[in-house]
C-alpha cells in the first residue's frame, strides 16, 4: 500500500487528518512519532504512531457526544497538547489552540484567550493536571470559563480508548480553528477544514524536500500555524520523526537549536527571521566550531519579513560548521492560506537577493537601481507552491497590477481557508474577493511579482504614505536598529500619526541600558532617518527591553504600539522632543 505522504493530493488520498493517523499506526505502529526535549536539548518523552492513536482516541473518548462544538486547548509544549489536538479530530470536535495565560504576565496575556474564546465560544477547555489544579485562581480574572467543561488530558487512561467510536466526518469537516497572530488587530479564527490541511501538507512536504528519511525538529509554538502545521502535521503526514521542544528554551539559549539539529541529524527545520539573527548574535566562534550542521537541508525562514543582512551574516556565521547556503530557503505564508504559499527553491548561492530602485519602489513601482541613487535590497519569497495561484492587485481598483508594480497579493487554491469563524462580513471583505469568476484571498500584504518570484513588501495598515510617497516601516526599523549596537534587534517599531493635517512619523525602538547614553543615541536615530528615508519625524522613543508589543510569532504589532503612544502608555527610557523617564 502506498504510504500517504504520497498520496497527498490524488484521487484516492487520505479523506481526513485522521486517516493518515490510523494509516501510520496500522502500517507502522512501533515507529517514532514525536520525541519532546526537555529543557530543549535531552529527549524527555517519546511516542509511536500507535501510542498517539491510542491516547488520541482516549481524548476522543471523553469528548463523547460533542462533536461540532469547539474545545479551547490550553497546554505547555509538550506531547500531551499533540495528543489533545489530535483527539479532539478523532472526536469531530472543531480543536482550538492557544497560549496559555502566563501568571507572571497575566495583564498581556489574558486579553487575547478572552477574545478567542468569545469568538469560538468552546464548550469544553482540555488542559492538563498542573494547569486545572491552578484555574481556580484563573476564574478570578476570567469568570466566563467557569461555565466551561475542563478536562486534564494526562488523566486519562489508555484504557479509556475501548470507549471510542469513530466520528462522521469528511474532507469538508472543519478541523480548528488557527486564530491569527492579531499583528494588525484583534484575533480572527481561522476555519480550516481537513481538506485545506491536507493540501497544504501536499506543498509542504514538496516545498521542503521531505522524504521518509528526513528528520524534523520545530520549537516555534505548536499554538502557531509554523509550529502546528509544519512541527506536527507535516512530520505526521509524510512519516517522519519529529523532535519537539519549547519555545522558552530556545530563548533562553538560542544555539539550544542548532545543537540539536547537529545532535540528532535533523533535515528539516523552520523559524521567523528573528530566531537567525539570534544565533549569530548570542554565539561565539568556539560554540559553532563544535557543530556539525551538514545534515540541515532546509532551513525554512518565514513568518515575519525578510532581511538579506540576517541571511547573509548567519550563512557567514555557521558556513564553517557546515551549514549550506542553498539550505536557507525563505518563504512566504499565512493562517488564512492554511501555511504554506511560497518559498524559494534550492538555489546554487542561496536566497534571491535583488536591489530596486529606493525612490521608485515609494511611489509602488519595482525598477531595477539607479546608478549614485538610493536602492533598496529585498528577498524573494519564492514560487508558489503547486495549484495555488498568487496575483498582485490594486487594492482601490481591484484590477490586476502590471507587470513591476507594487500591489496587494491575493491567493487563490484548494489551501485557502473557508473564512473567518462566526464572522461573516469580515470573511466576505476578505475572502470572497472576485477575479474572473474565481475566489480568492486578500491578504492584506503588498507585494510585487518579478517574473515568478514573490517579493512582500509590508502590510497595507502598516504603510505610512507621506507626500505622497510610501514608506515601508519595517525599512525605518531596520535603519534605527541598525545605527548604533545598543538598539535592540527586531525591536522597533514605526508609525504614523496625524499632526495639523500631515502624517508624521514616529519611532520607538528598544535599546539596552547601559550600552550607550539614550541622548546620543536619539541624535544618532534621528540623522540616520533623516539621511536614509527623508520623512518628517514626531517624535523618537527609546525602550527597555520587551516593552514593544509582539504577537506570538514575534511579529511587531505597529499598530498596538500605535495605540499605545496615543494613549500615552508606552513606558520611555528617553524621547526627542524633550527627555523624559518612567
Amino acid at each position: 500500500m502506498e504510504p500517504p505522504s504520497t498520496l497527498i493530493g490524488k484521487r484516492d488520498a487520505p479523506i481526513t487528518l485522521v486517516d493518515l493517523l490510523d494509516w501510520r499506526a496500522t502500517e507502522d505502529p512501533a515507529r517514532t512519532a514525536f520525541v519532546f526535549l526537555r529543557n530543549g536539548e535531552t529527549i524527555d518523552r517519546t511516542i509511536d504512531y500507535t501510542t498517539l492513536r491510542t491516547r488520541a482516541r482516549a481524548v476522543a473518548a471523553a469528548l463523547e457526544g460533542c462533536a461540532t462544538q469547539r474545545a479551547l486547548l490550553l497546554f505547555a509544549p509538550g506531547l500531551d497538547y499533540v495528543a489533545a489536538f489530535l483527539g479532539c479530530l478523532y472526536a469531530g470536535v472543531v480543536a482550538v489552540p492557544a497560549y496559555p495565560p502566563d501568571p507572571g504576565r497575566i495583564a498581556r496575556t489574558l486579553p487575547r484567550l478572552r477574545a478567542m474564546a468569545a469568538s469560538s465560544k468552546p464548550t469544553t477547555v482540555l488542559t492538563t493536571s498542573d494547569f486545572l489544579a491552578a484555574a481556580p485562581s484563573f476564574f478570578e480574572q476570567a469568570l466566563e470559563f467557569r461555565s466551561m467543561r475542563w478536562l486534564a488530558v494526562d488523566a486519562l487512561e489508555e484504557s479509556d480508548a475501548t470507549a471510542f467510536h469513530d466520528p462522521v466526518i469528511s474532507g469538508d469537516s472543519l478541523a480548528f480553528l488557527q486564530y491569527t497572530s492579531g499583528s494588525t488587530g484583534n484575533p480572527k479564527g481561522v476555519a480550516l477544514t481537513h481538506s485545506n490541511v491536507l493540501h497544504n501538507l501536499g506543498r509542504i512536504r514538496d516545498a521542503f524536500e521531505m522524504t521518509e528519511s528526513s528528520v524534523s525538529l520545530m520549537w516555534v509554538p505548536p499554538y502557531h500555524d509554523m509550529g502546528l502545521i509544519g512541527g506536527v502535521l507535516a512530520p505526521l503526514a509524510v512519516g517522519i520523526p519529529a523532535y519537539l521542544m519549547s519555545p522558552v528554551d530556545f530563548l533562553l539559549r538560542p544555539m539550544r537549536w542548532l545543537r540539536t539539529i547537529a545532535r540528532y541529524r535533523v533535515t528539516v527545520s523552520c523559524a521567523p527571521n528573528f530566531a537567525y539573527d539570534l544565533c549569530v548574535r548570542k554565539s561565539t566562534p568556539e560554540e559553532r566550531s563544535a557543530l556539525d550542521l551538514s545534515s540541515w537541508r532546509v532551513a525554512g525562514n518565514g513568518a515575519e519579513p525578510l532581511r538579506a543582512e540576517t541571511i547573509e551574516r548567519f550563512v557567514r556565521a555557521f558556513e564553517p560548521s557546515g551549514f549550506r547556503s542553498d539550505a536557507l530557503r525563505p518563504c512566504y505564508g499565512l493562517a488564512e492560506a492554511t501555511l504554506l504559499v511560497t518559498m524559494a527553491k534550492a538555489r546554487s548561492g542561496g536566497a534571491t537577493v535583488a536591489h530596486f530602485d529606493g525612490s521608485s519602489l515609494e511611489r509602488g513601482c519595482a525598477r531595477p537601481p539607479i546608478a549614485g541613487k538610493a536602492s533598496v535590497q529585498l528577498v524573494s519569497s519564492g514560487q508558489a507552491a503547486s495549484d495555488l495561484r498568487v496575483v498582485i492587485v490594486d487594492p482601490d481598483s481591484m484590477s490586476p497590477c502590471e507587470a513591476g508594480r507594487v500591489g496587494e497579493v491575493w491567493i487563490a487554491g484548494p489551501s485557502v481557508a473557508t473564512g473567518y469563524f462566526a464572522a461573516q462580513e469580515e470573511t466576505m471583505l476578505v475572502f470572497d474577493a472576485q477575479l474572473e469568476k474565481e475566489r480568492y484571498l486578500r491578504t492584506g500584504d503588498l507585494g510585487f511579482l518579478d517574473g515568478d518570484e514573490l517579493f512582500v513588501t509590508g502590510r497595507i495598515k502598516d504603510v505610512i504614505i507621506v507626500r505622497g510617497c510610501n514608506h515601508y516601516p519595517q525599512d525605518i526599523e531596520t535603519t534605527v536598529m541598525e545605527c548604533h549596537s545598543a538598539m535592540r534587534p527586531g525591536c522597533g517599531a514605526a508609525f504614523a500619526v496625524t499632526i495639523e493635517g500631515e502624517e508624521r512619523v514616529i519611532v520607538a525602538q528598544e535599546m539596552d541600558p547601559g550600552r550607550g547614553d539614550p541622548a546620543l543615541l536619539l541624535a544618532i536615530a534621528r540623522r540616520a532617518i533623516l539621511e536614509h528615508h527623508d520623512v518628517p519625524l514626531h517624535a523618537v522613543l527609546l525602550l527597555g527591553p520587551r516593552t514593544i508589543p509582539k504577537t506570538s510569532s514575534g511579529k511587531i504589532q505597529r499598530q498596538a504600539c500605535r495605540a499605545s503612544y496615543l494613549a500615552g502608555t508606552l513606558e520611555t527610557l528617553a524621547r526627542w522632543p524633550g527627555s523624559t523617564s518612567k
